[in-house]
Order: structure tokens, then C-alpha cells, then sequence
């Protein structure tokens, strides 16, 4: 079995750290992914971190995670709510999946409230900040070892 977890991350999340910090904080991409690794080292998982502005890319990570990976954590920014392309691919993925998200989607404008991923994600984190990818490192190896019988 893989111990690596995919997280991957759609558009304009490059920026944090310089867009809207009033909403997304002033933590970089950077920052995360280095907590992430650190993170999953502690509980003996590897990482992939991977960020794209680009949908076609992004639907290519799920379907290589079909085979490297144990879990996706996946913040799809924008295409949380426009694509089908990458709903239909994590549907192909069965090991857990957890959407997250570092904003209150729900506390924002309406057009932010209709996720399509909710409809396949394994669970959901929102609106934690930027510890919130940490948070589903932790959460991830939990549902892993449970999948495994552990």
C-alpha cells in the first residue's frame, strides 16, 4: 500500500498570501506545502503537493493518484463549483478524498455554496485558514489506517 497523500490545489491558490489576505490570511502556498510534509512525516506518510490554474491539469493529478496515491486532499478554488471534468474523475478514485477549503464558503457570496465535489468528497473541511491542510493530513491518516483495519 502507497503512504503517500495527493494534495492538490486549484486556481489562484499561488497567490495566497498576497490575495485577499482578509480572507485567505497572509500564509503562502509555500508555507502550506511545508507544513503539509512536515505534518505528514510525523505520521509516516509522504506528500505530493500540487498546485495548477489549469482544469485539464488538475483532472490529470486525480488519475495519477489512482495509482500513487492513498488519499486526496483537494482545495479545487474555483472549480469547486464549475467542473464536472474534475467531479467525474475523483469519482474514478476510491480511496477517501477530502475537500477542503480555507475560507467559510457558506458565510460568502451564494455563487460559493454549490459545490459539486461535496456530492463525492469522503469529508469536508472549511474554513479553517491555512492549518486547516494540517487538519486533513491528520484527518487522512486516520481514514487510511481505518480503511486498512488499523
Amino acid at each position: 500500500m502507497t503512504k503517500t497523500i495527493f494534495v492538490l490545489n486549484g486556481p489562484n491558490l499561488n497567490l495566497l498570501g498576497q490575495r485577499e489576505p482578509a480572507i485567505y490570511g497572509k500564509t503562502t502556498l509555500a508555507d502550506i506545502k511545508a507544513a503539509c510534509i512536515a505534518k505528514a512525516a510525523s505520521l509516516g506518510f509522504d506528500v505530493d503537493f500540487r498546485q495548477t490554474n489549469f482544469e485539464g491539469e488538475l483532472v490529470e493529478s486525480v488519475h495519477q493518484a489512482r495509482n500513487a496515491a492513498c488519499g486526496i486532499i483537494i482545495n479545487p478554488a474555483g472549480y469547486t463549483f464549475t467542473s464536472i471534468a474534475l467531479l467525474d474523475a475523483l469519482k474514478t478514485f476510491d480511496p477517501p478524498k477530502i475537500e477542503l477549503h480555507i475560507s467559510n464558503v457558506h458565510a460568502r457570496e451564494e455563487i460559493y455554496h454549490n459545490s459539486l465535489i461535496s456530492r463525492i468528497a469522503t469529508a469536508i473541511l472549511i474554513g479553517f485558514g491555512a492549518p486547516g491542510y494540517e487538519l486533513a493530513i491528520d484527518a487522512m491518516a486516520g481514514m487510511v489506517a481505518r480503511a486498512n483495519g488499523h
